[in-house]
Formats: C-alpha cells, sequence, structure tokens
C-alpha cells in the first residue's frame, strides 16, 4: 500500500458539486436553513386551509372552538384538553399579557411619584409602569403565543384526521391509546418536548430579551420602577461603532485581544495536550498511569480556586516576587503589565487546560488503526512524517467539533480572566475596561459595576455574531463537514 494514499483527497462524486469557496459555502447553507424555516412556516398554513376547504361542520368548527372538533367526533378527553387551553391562554391574555403589550410602544408613560403624606407624616410612593416588566411579560407572551399557534394547529390537524379516518371507517384511537403512543410510536416527542420547553424559557426568553435591551437607554440613570427606559432604535449600535470613539476604540482592541486570546487558548491546549497524550503512550514509557495521574491533578482541585491562588502567587507583592526579591532578583509584574499580565494569562490557561486535552486525545490515539502506521514505516515515512500526516489529520478530523467548542468557550471564557486579573490591569485608553479583558468580562463590568444595561446587551449581541460566525466558517472549512460521511 502506497504511503500518500492514506492522505490523498477522494474525488468528487458524479452528481456532487463541490463548492471550494468557504463564503459559498456558508451563503448555501444558510440558504437552505431559511428554505427550511419558510417550509416549516409554511406547510401548517397550507394544512389549515385544506382543512377548512375540505372539512364537516365539526372540524371547521375547531377553528374558532378549539377541541370541538375532537369533542363531537368522539375523543372527549383530547377535546376538553384543547378546549382548556384555549380558556387559559385567552385568560392569561386577557388579565395579563395584553396589560403589558399595549405599553410594547413607549415602555410605560407613568413615573413612579414621591406624595407627603400629611396624616401618617411620611412619603409615600404612588405605583408607577415599570418598563422592565412591561418588556420582559410582553416577550413571554408573545413566545406563549407562538407555542399557543403550534397547539391551535395540532388541534385542526387532530380534527381534521379523525374525519379523514371516520370517512374510511377507522376507529377513533382513544385517550388511553394517545397516551400510550406517546411511551412507543411516538416516544421522541415525549423526549424532546420538555427539553424544547426547557430551552424556549432558559435560552430564547432570555436571549430575545437581552437584544431588545440592546435597543433601549437602559442604564443607572434610567433605573425603573423610579425611572422608566425608552426605545432608542439604533443610537447604541451608532455609539459603538464610530459615535463614541471611546467605546468604539475599546471595542476594536478588546475584540482583536479575544480573538488572539481565543486562538492560544486553544490551540496551545489541543497542540500540548496532544504531544503529552504522544509521550505518554509511547512503547516504552513506564508509569504510565502514575504520570497520567500527575497531570490530572490539577482537573480533580476547583478551577476557581487554582485561579485565585495564581492570582496571589504572582502579584506584585505575591509569593513569587517576595521570593525574587530575597534571591536579590527584580520583581516581575506579571499581573500589572499590559502585555505580561496577557502572557500570563496563556500561560495559566495552558497548566488548568491541558490535562483536559491530554484525556481525549488519549482515547483517540488508542483507536487509530495500527495497519496505517506499519504502512507508513514500511514507506519510510519517520515519526514527524508520521505525525503530520497520520495522527495529526485523523485527530483534526474527530476532535474538529471539540476545537469548535473550545474556541467558541474560550471566547466566553469568563473565568481564567476575570479570577486572575479581573481584566486588568486598568488603562484610561480604554472605556471602563482594563488591558486583559474580554468582550464577555467588559460586559458583565457594564451590567454589575456600572448598570449600563443597554451596552451590555450590544456587546451580547456583537459577542453572539461573532461566536456564530467562527463556528459556522470554522466547521464548514474542516473535514468533519466536507467528508463526514467518509468516516461512517
Amino acid at each position: 500500500m502506497d504511503f500518500s494514499e492514506l492522505t490523498q483527497v477522494h474525488p468528487v462524486k458524479k452528481g456532487d458539486q463541490p463548492i471550494t469557496s468557504l463564503p459559498k459555502r456558508v451563503i448555501q447553507k444558510l440558504w437552505l436553513a431559511v428554505a427550511a424555516l419558510s417550509r416549516a412556516v409554511k406547510r401548517p398554513l397550507v394544512m389549515a386551509s385544506g382543512a377548512f376547504k375540505n372539512g364537516d361542520f365539526s372540524t371547521r368548527l375547531s377553528f374558532f372552538i378549539m377541541g370541538s372538533g375532537s369533542f363531537l367526533k368522539g375523543q372527549f378527553v383530547k377535546g376538553l384538553l384543547y378546549f382548556l387551553l384555549q380558556i387559559a391562554y385567552i385568560a392569561y391574555m386577557a388579565f395579563f399579557g395584553l396589560g403589558y403589550l399595549k405599553d410594547i410602544g413607549t415602555l410605560g408613560t407613568v413615573t413612579q411619584n414621591k406624595v407627603f403624606d400629611e396624616t401618617e407624616g411620611i412619603y409615600v410612593y404612588t405605583p408607577g409602569d415599570n418598563s422592565m416588566k412591561i418588556l420582559l411579560f410582553s416577550v413571554l407572551s408573545v413566545v406563549l403565543t407562538f407555542l399557543f399557534l403550534g397547539l391551535y394547529f395540532l388541534n385542526i390537524r387532530s380534527a381534521y384526521t379523525a374525519q379523514k379516518r371516520k370517512e374510511e371507517g377507522k376507529p377513533l384511537p382513544s385517550f388511553r391509546e394517545d397516551i400510550r403512543s406517546l411511551f412507543d410510536k411516538r416516544y421522541h416527542i415525549t423526549l424532546l418536548t420538555p427539553p424544547i420547553l426547557l430551552v424556549a424559557a432558559f435560552t430564547l426568553l432570555p436571549l430575545i430579551f437581552m437584544v431588545l435591551i440592546a435597543f433601549t437607554n437602559f442604564d443607572k440613570t434610567h433605573q425603573p420602577p423610579g425611572n422608566l427606559f425608552t426605545w432608542v432604535g439604533f443610537e447604541n449600535f451608532k455609539n459603538m461603532f464610530g459615535g463614541n470613539l471611546s467605546l468604539g476604540h475599546t471595542l476594536l482592541n478588546l475584540f482583536i485581544w479575544t480573538l488572539i486570546w481565543a486562538v492560544f487558548a486553544t490551540f496551545t491546549n489541543y497542540l500540548f495536550g496532544m504531544i503529552l497524550a504522544l509521550m505518554i503512550n509511547k512503547n516504552g514509557i513506564r508509569f504510565k498511569r502514575f504520570w497520567r495521574t500527575v497531570f490530572i491533578l490539577t482537573i480533580a482541585v476547583p478551577q476557581f480556586v487554582s485561579l485565585m491562588l495564581m492570582s496571589q502567587l504572582l502579584a506584585d507583592e505575591g509569593a513569587v516576587n517576595v521570593l525574587l526579591r530575597e534571591l536579590g532578583l527584580q520583581a516581575v509584574p506579571f499581573l500589572t503589565n499590559g502585555m505580561l499580565a496577557k502572557i500570563t494569562v496563556i500561560v495559566v490557561n495552558m497548566w488548568v487546560g491541558i490535562p483536559y486535552t491530554m484525556l481525549i486525545t488519549s482515547g483517540i490515539l488508542m483507536n487509530i488503526p495500527a495497519d496505517m502506521y506499519e504502512s507508513a514505516k514500511i514507506d519510510g515515512a519517520g515519526p514527524v512524517k508520521t505525525f503530520f500526516k497520520i495522527t495529526f489529520p485523523y485527530m483534526l478530523f474527530v476532535t474538529t467539533p471539540y476545537l469548535i467548542t473550545q474556541f467558541v468557550n474560550n471566547i466566553n471564557n469568563f473565568n481564567v480572566i476575570y479570577l486572575l486579573t479581573r481584566g486588568g490591569p486598568l488603562t484610561l485608553e480604554y472605556y471602563r475596561a482594563g488591558k486583559t479583558d474580554l468582550l464577555v468580562t467588559w460586559l458583565y463590568k457594564q451590567t454589575v459595576e456600572e448598570q449600563n444595561y443597554s451596552l451590555a446587551g450590544v456587546i451580547g449581541v456583537i459577542v453572539f455574531i461573532i461566536t456564530a460566525t467562527f463556528s459556522l466558517m470554522i466547521y464548514n472549512s474542516s473535514s468533519s463537514s466536507k467528508k463526514e460521511e467518509e468516516f461512517q
């Protein structure tokens, strides 16, 4: 077997349409996603149109009174549940949701006032609007409306399906049979429904709320209920991208440092972890379990404890600098010099991160087919060539999703930066940020320390766009995406 065959690129099969340009691949996948979303929206509308056109009286009645189609055809429990869900939604919107949705355009107009009560001799606060509640519960109402629309179309499909079954002379399933099918033929629905609802409640809802906050003036001077905040359109984005020179300068520098940090933090851990795994798993190395245990000790200690300890050791008056002075050497500003602080956080991150990569790559190394190495050895390939032609491509093929995950995690790696340097050293060049601040730590400071939530929302949107873009670009340019069928 020729060694060159191990790494050759397979020709494109007949009928395939190769896309060599990465932007074209990304655009095509985005277009396919938009087309799939369009079909998903269109499908229930087409179904409802057909059901109303061809449906009987009870099916058409279910368009106005949910559950009536099922109830009138003998599926009493199912029909009653649909009807109760409709009543619950109408009651929610009538007594709660609409009260907030009507103020979504202004986010409130009545402010809280302080009036002196002469009889009691104290100041009494008169209630006013709360912009935070208006925005939050408006978003909640919209999300619940979309969920209700899903149930509405399910109600129509259930009524129309029952009608078709009756016309064909087939028996309708009872409620007990429907429940039983949720643990048999439709078990996937049972398993997926709770996660989808949780994602909607704890991911989708906060995400929408955060994005909308970016279009308001919610900051320390606009704190509800005492002071209302309102919509400002794209003003915050204009300030970030040129309207405010200080903000723009800070964003650009923190963006560059965030990418540098993410690249170094990801690939130093990956490469050195792989090399460490190769060294430990090399034939002839004794006490392999002992060496693995030694390097895994950093995992046994909680990361925040290790990072806080290193922060104390490397401080200007920490143990390391005290020892250097005792030895007659000059103290090193590990955490108070901008460039040294950046190098320090990268090195410390290697110390806490390499063992994780070593564990992952060790398992993959053991599964690389031995005949590939034997063929390479017969063809005269040395250790270096074998590594770059077999080991590294194989590892990269398998671990690309892991690398993407680590890259995104490092863009949002709050712990290492904040616990080591708290974003410092501080500088007047940046807008309320330090030299080692990432975009995510800058976002944290804007919320917790400055209460500038609208600016934090803008930063959050930017971070989301960066992580989504880089994730799609890296994955679509990798072998894991292009040749995923070859590894099945």
